[in-house]
């Protein structure tokens, strides 16, 4: 007979290895938000080892969406740095399959696609601060309800191109409140490895963003009077470069289901 399924609480304030077993068993499959609170979450992104150093240029050309905290060797499904015990075709809830530029595919289990030529790059994810806002009592939505998730939106913003990879900037959308605005934007900036602070604050139209109501990914906000719109780079952007540059196979995890690392994030560097 099969475990019961956790509640967030119960993960919350677990070791990460604890998170990643929990995921490979199946007993934790939603969203990663507050889990393994004040270790790194990671962005993951697969790509065939002929790609693998044009995306490695795409992530040091936009470190903002891409701050690199872990690439794998041909064919090693363990990240060594980021989570020695791990697997990650096992220990994320859920994966995206992109060819020629279309998502053909969501699947649970990467091990009957993972293949000797796939690298795998994890890359520093905005929910790794969630202990830290927390601490700060930044109220996000997504802190302090449970039917909450950030909204993603492609904005108006170019990437940096390399190789056969190019495409927008996926930007995550968080609700400020007028009177925190300076705060959440120190407070932010100090962690590069998890997309540091903002890269745009206010009207969302000078992104290319028309209406709020219209995301990409994730979940449409509600209105949060007194509050400022902001806007970090995103992970998610990986994704959007998967269907710009129409390669034949990229694989990422899907939005909101992180790889939880064992790196802590008062680590800010991983020189």
């Amino acid at each position: 007979m099969s475990e019961a399924p956790l509640a967030r609480e119960a993960l919350s304030h677990a070791p990460p290895a604890a998170v990643r077993a929990a995921v490979r068993a199946r007993r934790w499959t939603g969203n990663t938000k507050r889990l393994a609170l004040g270790h790194h979450q990671a962005n993951v992104t697969i790509v065939p080892e002929r790609h693998a150093f044009d995306f490695m240029r795409f992530c040091q050309r936009n470190p903002r969406a891409f701050p690199l905290l872990d690439v794998t060797d041909p064919g090693d499904a363990v990240p060594r740095l980021a989570a020695p015990d791990a697997d990650l075709r096992t220990d994320i809830a859920a994966f995206c399959i992109y060819r020629d530029g279309r998502l053909t595919e969501r699947v649970e289990d990467l091990r009957p696609h993972w293949r000797k030529d796939h690298v795998a790059f994890l890359t520093g994810c905005n929910l790794s601060l969630d202990q830290v806002l927390i601490e700060a009592a930044i109220p996000f939505p997504h802190l302090t309800r449970d039917d909450a998730f950030p909204a993603q939106y492609r904005a108006s913003i170019a990437c940096r191109p390399a190789g056969v990879f190019h495409g927008p900037l996926v930007v995550s959308y968080r609700p400020v409140p007028e009177h925190l605005l300076l705060r959440v934007i120190e407070l932010t900036s100090r962690y590069p490895l998890s997309h540091g602070g903002p890269v745009h604050v206010g009207d969302p139209a000078r992104i290319g963003i028309a209406d709020l109501a219209n995301v990409d990914w994730g979940q449409v906000p509600r209105e949060e009077p007194g509050t400022v719109p902001c806007f970090w780079a995103c992970g998610i952007t990986a994704q959007a470069a998967a269907l710009a540059s129409g390669i034949p196979e990229i694989i990422t995890h899907a939005p909101g289901h992180m790889f939880v690392t064992d790196l802590a994030v008062s680590d800010r560097t991983l020189g």
